[in-house]
């Protein structure tokens, strides 16, 4: 007789990675996915209105909810130039019972850094178009994330939660006339109020009728794909009691498979295919693994142009 699903509950409940590694011998797992396969995302921005850019994104049944709001301050001393983009995502208790109520948990400002780190890297706002005047004014950009929905891989979701915040529109990243190993990105733009410095008074003035461009590089959007690793053990064969290790690699983790995990690996990639990043943690056993998940991450940039409407020409 069959399990019932509440038995089936039940032996989740108690026996976790015994019954994620059943379901992994038979090449599936629970939610029906094969080792390589991605959950779908979706995007709808623009559903805040007092922000100066938002987005929901799904991944799966993870869900962020980002808003952007600007800023006026003074440029960093060895940056004149320069404005800043300072994101944060809030793991509140309301996403899952593994969050607590409170400030930012250690996980939450980990996530932080680590957007921070890949929003810097590639450069998909150039700091520099966020300058009102050098040394005197520039644009911060606060972009706040909240996380309504946990399932697993907040990270994935977060960053394209942010980048789809910045941006509005449609871009297109096209092969140089003259050199087809180069790209060339067109802009695609959200907006900022229109601020001018007066040095007479030594204030900014802000226009809420006339409106600028935050530039966003099309070709520069960080695209996040992480992997989980897992080594199981099973029984060689029905009359032997050798046991033998098989090792998983896991893309776009659950939830669920998070906390059995040994460790994990976050690819960035550029829509032309260039690699943004590499972090990792936990030991993760060679550049033939990272290779793999290149290679398999490479192949799902069509699918996220397609989500945010880039192009390849």
């Amino acid at each position: 007789m069959p399990p019932t699903s509440l038995e089936a509950f039940s032996f989740q409940r108690l026996h976790p990675r015994t019954y994620l590694e059943r379901f992994l011998a038979e090449g599936i797992r629970p939610d029906g996915r094969e080792d390589d396969g991605w959950r779908p995302v979706s995007v709808n921005t623009g559903s805040i209105t007092t922000a100066d850019g938002s987005a929901l994104v799904r991944v799966g049944d993870t869900t962020i909810v980002c808003g952007v709001k600007a800023e006026i301050a003074e440029p960093d001393l060895e940056r004149p130039g320069e404005g800043f983009i300072v994101p944060n995502i809030d793991l509140s208790a309301i996403c899952s019972p593994r969050f607590k109520s409170g400030p930012p948990g250690e996980e939450a400002q980990v996530l932080s850094e680590r957007l921070n780190e890949a929003i810097t890297a590639s450069g998909v706002v150039p700091l520099t178009s966020l300058c009102i005047e050098p040394g005197k004014a520039v644009w911060v950009l606060y972009v706040d994330a909240t996380c309504i929905n946990y399932d697993g891989n907040a990270f994935d979701a977060t960053l394209l939660a942010i980048i789809s915040a910045l941006r509005t529109g449609k871009g297109t990243v096209r092969h140089d006339h003259f050199n087809p190993n180069v790209y060339v990105a067109d802009i695609s733009t959200g907006r900022l109020p229109r601020a001018t410095y007066s040095f007479e008074t030594s204030t900014t003035t802000v226009s809420r009728d006339l409106l600028d461009p935050i530039k966003v590089d099309v070709a520069r959007l960080p695209l996040p794909f992480s992997f989980g690793i897992l080594t199981s053990t099973s029984t060689a064969n029905a009359i032997s009691s050798k046991t033998r290790e098989t090792t998983h690699l896991l893309a776009d983790p659950t939830s669920f498979e998070e906390p059995l995990l040994q460790s994990t690996i976050t690819i960035v990639l550029y829509p032309t295919g260039e690699v943004g990043g590499i972090s990792l943690t936990g030991g993760w056993g060679g550049n033939d693994r990272t290779n793999s998940c290149i290679e398999t991450a490479t192949k799902r940039i069509g699918y996220l142009s397609a989500v945010f409407g880039i192009k390849l020409m």
